[in-house]
C-alpha cells in the first residue's frame, strides 16, 4: 500500500469531496494502523486512460510527480490521503491550515501502552528541525513517521540506529542512567519487530471493481454506499450492554434527559451525555472508553510508578445514575452559557458554530465548578479564549473525541499552571486578522456563525424597533439585497457573512424587504436622528464610513467591494477586542475607552523605544530581568515567536513597568521634555491604570474612576500626539 502510494497509483475521480481530514484526524488513523485495528475496507476501480479522464481524476493531496495510475478511488480516499500524507510528508499545508504538518510517534510511551499520548503532530520550526536531526530523534525516542514512507532501506536502518544509540549511553553511563539505556534498547528491539510486523503484515481489505464497467453503474455504486445504511453508534452499543445490568439508558435516562437538552437539535446529543461523563471520570471519551462506564467493568490504570493497576470506573447502577444526572446538568448549564447573549452569543441552535464542542465545553466548565473561588474568573477567562480559538480555527469539524480529551487535558492544564497555554490559542492570535470572511456565505460553518455570535455579543440592535432579536424572531438579513447581486460580477459574493446581520423577520421581510441601503437608511435617518440610526448601525460593525459607502448613489459593484473591506475590518477588529482580549462584557462606552486606553499604552511603548534609541541595555536591570523572563515563559507556549529589539521585548511590559521606566531617576532627563512634569505624570499614569485594571479585571468601573482615567487618556492623547 505503502508502494503504491510513493508511486502515485491511486487517484480520486472529481465528483468526490476534497479532502478535508483535520490533522488530528490523520493522527488517529495512525494509532488505529500502529495498534493493528481495522480500518475499513476501499472500493477501488481499476483504471483505464478514458476512465482516468472521462472522470477529471486527479493525484491524492500532496502528490507531486508523474503517477504510474492504476485505481480509481471510490470509497477511501480521506484515508489513503492521510496515510500518504503521514508516511510521505509532502511540503504542502494540510487543507484549512497555512502550514505542513509532521507526524511522529513517541517510542517509549507506545512500548509503555500509553497510547493515547504516544503520535504527535508538529506545524512548526521545532518539528521541521527535528525531522533532519537523527540524534534528537534517537534522545527524545521520537520516530518520524515519514520513515515508513522512504522505502527501501530507511526503515530497517533507523531502527538499527536508534538501538546502537541507546547501547552506546548503556556503556557509557552507571546506575539508574544504564539501567533506563538499557530498557531504552530493549524498547528499540520490539519497536523494530512491532514495525516488521505493522509493515509486512498488516492487511486492508479492498474490492476492486473491473475496468470494463460502465461509468454510470460506477457512479451509481458511489451513490448508493454514500446514501444507504443506519448509523448503529455507541449509544445504542451501551443501550444493549446496559439492560443486564437493570438500567434502562434509551427509555427512561435518556428520554427523561431530552427535554433539558432540547435546545440543540442534534441526534448525537445522547452520546454526548456519555462522553461528558467519561471525560470527568477518566479524561478521554473516544468509544473504547465508554465501554469502561458499563458497572463493575475493570480499567488497566498506570499509576505515578509507572506500574498498571485494575480500577473499576462506575461501581453499580446508582453510581452510574449519579454520573449521568451530573452529565446531563454539566451539558445543561453549558448551553445556557453558550446562548446567553452576554456569553457566547448562540441565541439560535441554527448559529451554534459546533454542536460537537459540547463535551468539552461542559466538562470543562463542571471541572470550573469544583475550584476555589478565586481561581474561577481567570480560569473562565482561558475557557472563553479556548472556545473562540476552537470556533475561528475550525478545529471541532472533523472526528472530535481525540481532540476533546486532548483539549480538555490541556485547558485544565494551563489553568493549573497558568503557564502550558495550549497551541491553537497562539494560533487563533497570530492567524485571526488573515481570516477570508468573504467567502463565509453558508450558515452553519464555525466560522460564519461565530461572527453572527459576536455580532449578538456586540449587542446587534433591530434597525426598526432597537431591540435585540430573539430566538424565534431572528433573520440572516442581506444588506445589500441578494436581488441586486444577481447578474453583477462580484469578487466577494452577495451572500458572505460580510453582506449579513441580524434582524427581526418583520424588519427583514416587510419594512426593508428588496430595497438597497441608499433607499432605506435615508428613510430611518429622516424619522429617527442621525445620531440614533448611526449608533445602531454600530452595534452591526457597520462604520461611518461604511454607512457613507452604503448611502452612495448610484450604489455600484465597486461600491460593494469597498463595503465588504471596511465591514471585514471591523469584524477582525471585534474579534480583537472582544473575543482575543475577552472584552464582551464591556459596555459600549467602556468598549470604547479600553480601546483608547490601549493606543495609550502601545503608543507609551514605541516612544520609550524611540527616546531609549532602541537600546535594550539603558533599561532599569530590574524591569529588564521581569520583561526576559516573561519572555521566555512565551517561548515555552510559542518557540518560533521572535523578540528581537527594544520596541518587541516591550510588548512584554505592563503599564506599571512603563511608568517605573519613564519615571527612573537615571532615566527622566531623557523623557523630560515629553512629559515636562513628573508629579502630574505620576498621577496620570495612576489614574490610566485604575481605570484600565477596573476595566480588565471585570471590577465595577465607578463614576470618580471614569472620569478621571479619561482625563489621563486625554492627557496621554494630547502629549503623545
Amino acid at each position: 500500500m505503502v508502494t503504491r502510494l510513493r508511486e502515485g497509483r491511486y487517484v480520486i475521480p472529481d465528483f468526490q469531496r476534497d479532502f478535508e481530514w483535520k490533522p488530528w484526524d490523520i493522527s488517529a488513523l495512525m494509532r488505529s494502523i500502529f495498534r493493528d485495528y481495522y480500518i475499513g475496507s476501499l472500493l477501488l476501480w481499476k483504471g483505464k486512460h478514458q476512465n482516468f479522464d472521462a472522470l477529471a481524476c486527479e493525484d491524492i493531496y500532496g502528490y507531486d510527480g508523474d503517477g504510474d495510475r492504476s485505481h480509481i478511488v471510490l470509497d477511501g480516499q480521506q484515508r489513503l490521503t492521510a496515510m500518504y500524507y503521514a508516511f510521505m510528508a509532502p511540503d504542502v499545508a494540510v487543507p484549512g491550515r497555512q502550514n505542513r504538518y509532521l507526524y511522529f510517534l513517541k517510542v517509549d510511551r507506545f512500548m509503555e501502552e500509553e497510547f493515547d499520548d504516544a503520535f504527535e503532530y508538529d506545524w512548526t520550526r521545532r518539528g521541521s528541525n527535528l525531522l533532519k536531526d537523527r540524534k534528537r530523534q534517537f534522545a527524545t525516542h521520537t520516530f518520524p513517521l515519514s520513515v515508513v514512507g522512504e522505502g527501501g532501506w530507511a526503515l530497517p536502518n533507523w531502527v538499527q540506529d536508534y538501538e546502537k544509540y541507546w547501547l552506546k549511553v548503556a556503556e557509557q553511563t552507571h546506575g539508574d542512567e544504564s539501567k533506563v539505556a538499557d530498557h531504552n534498547v530493549e524498547n528499540a528491539r520490539n519497536f523494530g519487530q512491532l514495525l516488521r510486523e505493522i509493515t509486512e503484515q498488516y492487511q486492508i481489505a479492498y474490492i476492486e471493481m473491473d475496468q470494463d464497467l460502465e461509468i454510470d453503474k460506477i457512479c451509481d455504486i458511489f451513490t448508493q454506499i454514500n446514501s444507504r445504511g443506519t448509523r448503529l453508534d455507541v449509544f445504542d452499543l451501551l443501550n444493549a450492554l446496559l439492560r443486564p445490568k437493570g438500567l434502562k439508558l434509551r427509555q427512561e435516562l435518556w428520554r427523561e434527559a431530552a427535554d433539558r437538552l432540547d435546545f440543540i437539535e442534534n441526534e448525537r446529543m445522547n452520546v454526548y451525555v456519555l462522553q461528558v461523563m467519561s471525560i470527568l471520570r477518566q479524561a478521554y471519551c473516544s468509544p473504547k472508553y465508554l465501554y469502561y462506564l458499563i458497572p463493575g467493568n475493570v480499567r488497566q490504570i498506570r499509576g505515578d510508578d509507572g506500574v498498571l493497576r485494575p480500577e473499576v470506573l462506575v461501581k453499580n447502577t446508582t453510581d452510574f445514575k449519579v454520573r449521568w444526572d451530573e452529565a446531563v446538568a454539566s451539558l445543561e448549564r453549558a448551553i445556557e452559557l453558550l446562548r446567553d447573549p452576554r456569553e457566547f452569543g448562540s441565541i439560535s441552535p441554527r448559529f451554534l458554530p459546533y454542536v460537537s464542542i459540547l463535551p468539552a465545553f461542559a466538562s470543562l466548565q463542571a471541572k470550573i465548578a469544583t475550584l476555589v473561588p478565586a481561581k474561577r474568573l481567570e480560569a473562565q477567562r482561558k475557557i472563553r479564549l479556548w472556545y473562540w480559538a476552537s470556533v475561528f480555527t475550525n478545529r471541532y469539524s472533523g472526528s472530535v473525541e481525540s481532540t476533546t480529551a486532548r483539549d480538555h487535558l490541556d485547558v485544565m492544564r494551563w489553568i493549573e499552571d497558568g503557564e502550558t497555554e495550549p497551541g491553537q490559542i497562539a494560533e487563533f492570535r497570530g492567524n485571526f486578522e488573515s481570516l477570508e470572511l468573504g467567502t463565509e456565505t453558508r450558515r452553519g460553518t464555525s466560522v460564519y456563525n461565530g461572527i453572527f455570535n459576536l455580532l449578538i455579543l456586540k449587542g446587534a440592535r433591530d434597525w426598526v424597533n432597537g431591540h435585540a432579536p430573539q430566538h424565534g424572531d431572528l433573520d440572516d438579513h442581506h444588506i445589500v439585497p441578494k436581488t441586486w447581486g444577481r447578474g453583477r460580477q462580484l469578487r466577494t459574493s452577495v451572500d458572505s457573512i460580510l453582506n449579513r446581520t441580524p434582524l427581526t423577520a418583520e424588519t427583514n421581510r416587510i419594512v426593508i424587504n428588496d430595497r438597497l441601503p441608499n433607499e432605506y437608511l435615508p428613510e430611518m435617518i429622516k424619522e429617527n436622528g442621525e445620531q440614533e440610526i448611526l449608533a445602531i448601525l454600530e452595534s452591526h460593525f457597520l462604520s461611518q464610513n461604511a454607512v457613507d459607502i452604503l448611502m452612495n448613489d448610484p450604489f455600484t459593484a465597486e461600491d460593494f467591494e469597498e463595503f465588504c473591506n471596511e465591514r471585514r475590518r471591523a469584524f477582525l477588529e471585534g474579534i480583537d477586542a472582544l473575543l482575543v482580549k475577552g472584552r464582551s462584557d464591556l459596555s459600549l462606552p467602556l468598549q470604547e475607552l479600553d480601546g483608547r486606553v490601549e493606543r495609550v499604552e502601545l503608543t507609551l511603548r514605541l516612544r520609550v523605544a524611540e527616546l531609549l534609541n532602541h537600546d535594550v541595555q539603558r533599561l532599569p536591570s530590574n524591569i529588564r530581568e521581569v520583561i526576559e523572563r516573561r519572555i521566555i515563559a512565551a517561548r515555552k507556549r510559542n518557540p518560533a515567536g521572535d523578540v528581537g529589539n527594544l520596541a518587541d521585548k516591550l510588548e512584554f511590559s505592563d503599564i506599571r513597568d512603563i511608568q517605573d521606566i519613564v519615571t527612573n531617576k537615571g532615566l527622566w532627563s531623557t523623557f523630560e521634555s515629553t512629559f515636562v512634569n513628573k508629579q502630574i505624570l505620576v498621577n496620570r499614569f495612576q489614574q490610566l491604570t485604575e481605570l484600565r485594571n477596573s476595566i480588565r479585571h471585570s471590577r465595577t468601573v465607578g463614576a470618580i474612576t471614569q472620569k478621571e482615567g479619561e482625563a489621563a487618556i486625554l492627557w496621554f492623547e494630547q502629549l503623545l500626539g
